[in-house]
């Protein structure tokens, strides 16, 4: 394999495969990207992004060059050197990994593997996905791991949204299944990454992922159950962050909010619980901390209610809810905590219309919600304002002037100096 020049085969073309097919083309080699999912191939072809932090403009540079080839048929693989899988790594009713997408994807990829080829699986999920699902299905064509083809695992590290830092610059961290796969998959992502490191196995890389996100799931969570203390005493959790920040060392800031969402954080830490059930173990700190975050939603419809109550019954209050993604300037719904907080407050009585400047309609409770528009007069026709992502581009202090009363789960108001009808929750 020449690897300055290697074919690669993207398996998902979403918030990680569409990006790293992008950055493989910036460095001259020829990608085949698949993704199952028809309306996304059609999109491309037409030259327009689905993704709220990947323009057209970017589209339309990665087929400038002619190396770029979009199906979502898999036998483009048998034309690439290397196959990477960037699909979801969900979890199932029961908070358990659902490697379906995964399955899945090397089940349709396996006729047209042939020798020589690097498979790399991006996906975050449990240590011992590689070795354990799918090395064997990739044996079971005659191929030989570590012989006849290759086989490694690396874990994904993009943080979608427009401050997102370069892609080429954050560290890739790799493990093969032997020294021959982990030397393969080096050269390869060595070509467009500024830095690879290398661990000594998949479970390792796999484990490293995990690791991250738990760690940001657990501090987090820390800081939604210290701010549902803080109400109770007085204390505005935001501003002792902001003291304690002050510290030159060995503090670091997480933020509360109404639950914690997106694909990884929330999910991950759940992978790794259910690993470790299988060796008899239990992490008490992952179990607290998916505790703790799976009742933010409850806690934000509680203090609403509470206050709307006070001054009629709930089935004639009106709520805007603004912002309804998981993080702020992105367009995307994973695990979001603003949908089960409008579903409950809806199921409350309460009338909730919403506005997100990403996302035009959602489904609540099996029915869709389409978004309305920002203005003056829409937000005074409703009782009260809930802030649950902080996009950007809205103007919190004229939002809050036209507002009767603004409940703040993200502490995006902070900047305003006349505070009579806000409420950090």
């Amino acid at each position: 394999m020449n690897q300055a020049k290697a074919s690669i085969a993207v398996i998902g073309l979403g918030y990680v495969g569409l990006p790293l097919a992008s950055l493989f083309l910036q460095y001259g080699h020829t990608v085949y990207g698949i993704d199952v999912d028809a309306s996304k191939i059609a999109k491309l072809r037409n030259l327009q992004s689905y993704l709220s932090d990947f323009t057209s403009k970017e589209i339309r540079a990665m087929f400038a060059g002619g190396r770029f080839h979009v199906s979502d048929s898999f036998s483009d693989i048998s034309k690439a050197d290397a196959v990477i899988l960037c699909v979801p790594t969900p979890l199932d009713r029961n908070f358990e990994p659902d490697l379906t997408y995964v399955q899945g994807a090397m089940k349709n990829a396996l006729p047209y593997l042939r020798k020589g080829q690097l498979v790399v699986l991006e996906s975050s999920t449990y240590p011992g996905t590689t070795e354990e699902e799918l090395l064997p299905m990739i044996e079971s064509t005659g191929l030989v791991v570590g012989q006849t083809v290759f086989l490694a695992y690396s874990p994904e590290r993009i943080d979608p949204g427009p401050d997102q830092k370069e892609l080429h610059l954050i560290p890739k961290v790799l493990g093969g299944v032997t020294e021959k796969c982990t030397k393969t998959a080096k050269a390869v992502y060595e070509s467009i990454f500024d830095h690879v490191v290398v661990v000594s196995s998949p479970r390792v890389a796999e484990f490293t992922k995990l690791l991250e996100n738990c760690q940001r799931l657990i501090n987090i969570s820390f800081m939604n159950e210290l701010a549902v203390l803080c109400e109770k005493m007085n204390i505005n959790l935001w501003e002792a962050i902001e003291a304690a920040s002050t510290k030159p060392y060995g503090f670091t800031p997480y933020y509360p909010g109404p639950g914690i969402g997106g694909h990884c954080i929330p999910v991950d830490p759940l992978y790794l619980q259910w690993k470790a059930k299988q060796y008899g173990k239990n992490s008490k700190f992952i179990e607290l901390a998916h505790h703790v975050n799976e009742s933010m939603p409850d806690y934000v419809v509680q203090k609403v209610s509470q206050h709307l109550s006070a001054n009629k019954p709930l089935a004639e209050c009106k709520v805007f809810a603004l912002g309804v993604t998981y993080k702020k300037d992105v367009n995307d719904l994973r695990e979001s905590s603003a949908l089960p907080i409008i579903q409950k407050l809806m199921e409350a009585g309460v009338t909730v219309n919403f506005h997100d400047p990403y996302i035009n309609r959602i489904e609540i409770g099996g029915r869709s919600l389409n978004g309305v528009s920002l203005t003056k007069r829409i937000i005074q026709q409703h009782d009260c304002v809930l802030i649950l992502t902080d996009h950007s581009s809205i103007s919190y202090e004229t939002l809050a002037s036209f507002s009767h009363l603004v409940f703040d789960t993200r502490n995006a108001t902070k900047n305003i100096e006349a505070r009579k009808n806000i409420i950090v929750i």
